[in-house]
């Protein structure tokens, strides 16, 4: 079955980007499988390294990456619901791009959110396509190849970032308070538009102590 898988990774990292992955898988889906592609939570950051190199050598892919800066800058033009658009815009964008070069006519995404965010990005696009989107989308093996392609993309632009602020950035977003506070003492407190996702609480947090 010809289709698109779409996932995103750095949605819940403090720190770093957000990345959104779209692979089209056709009839080497099986050559996907025995490489033990699988939902890219299940795997550890090396392994996905490996299997991120394998699967654009298989597959058609693009991968769309949101830095920090344009990431505060897109969830505060979208206003309410400033998330769950910006990934739909995300979404939107890498289908897009994916579609320029391949023929495709069904979409599998994650389910977040209200199905229409996702929808109508595409309907501004003027992209009509069947759109699919479920809960655990990463058991069908379209969506596991793209959450592999976005972590690995997010791990590497994560050490990008550190190496650009001279820290080593923190996954996730438990422990990462001190960090954020290390680079406020070096840089100010601009320094978290750069390098993190400024609507989370923690901001809040660490800016009033």
């Amino acid at each position: 079955m010809r289709r698109i898988g779409v996932d995103e990774a750095g949605k819940g990292d403090y720190f770093g980007y957000l990345v959104v992955a779209a692979v089209y898988v056709d009839s080497k889906e099986e050559q996907l499988k025995a490489l033990g592609v699988k939902d890219s939570k299940l795997l550890s950051d090396s392994r996905i390294g490996v299997l991120a190199k394998e699967i654009k050598k298989i597959c058609k892919y693009d991968i769309v990456k949101i830095s920090p800066e344009k990431y505060n800058r897109l969830y505060k033009a979208f206003g309410q619901k400033g998330l769950n658009r910006l990934l739909a815009w995300g979404h939107a964008q890498a289908i897009e791009n994916l579609l320029s070069r391949v023929k495709c006519d069904l979409v599998i995404t994650d389910k977040f959110g209200d199905e229409s965010y996702v929808s109508n990005a595409l309907i501004k696009k003027g992209i009509t396509i069947k759109l699919e989107q479920r809960i655990r989308a990463e058991s069908d093996t379209a969506v596991a190849a793209a959450s592999i392609l976005a972590r690995a993309e997010f791990l590497k632009t994560l050490s990008s970032l550190g190496r650009e602020v001279g820290y080593v950035l923190p996954k996730g977003a438990t422990h990462v308070e001190d960090k954020a506070r290390e680079l406020i003492m070096k840089y100010g407190q601009d320094v978290l538009n750069d390098v993190a996702k400024t609507h989370f609480k923690i901001t809040k947090r660490i800016l009033k102590n």
